[in-house]
């Protein structure tokens, strides 16, 4: 079971998301990796989290010329949320999560 602090370190990688994307996460990831497993985890977890959607997003954008992707891009927003909340949540409770629809790369 990790401790409180790991706990808070992890879900703080997808709960800082909503204000820095890329900046915020990476520098709590390369501080702790080395100290916690769990960290390490939910720190691969966000990147493959971010790469994917990232794919999706550039996708959806290029569908938007065949009018499919406006609707899309709305859909993938609010996955986006949805997931970003469910993994600090699962974060906070000490357990290891895949989220679902991750292109798994790190």
């Amino acid at each position: 079971m990790p401790t409180q602090n790991e706990r808070i370190l992890a879900a703080l990688i997808f709960g800082i998301s909503f204000f820095t994307i890329f900046i915020g996460p990476i520098v709590i990831w390369l501080l702790k990796k080395d100290e916690s497993s769990f960290v390490d985890y939910y720190g691969r977890e966000y990147f493959n989290y971010v790469i994917t959607y990232i794919l999706y997003y550039f996708i959806s954008g290029i569908l938007v010329f065949v009018l499919i992707g406006i609707p899309l891009l709305f859909i993938l927003g609010v996955v986006q949320l949805i997931i970003t909340i469910y993994a600090v949540v699962k974060a906070l409770d000490g357990q290891y999560v895949r989220l679902p629809f991750i292109i798994r790369l790190i």
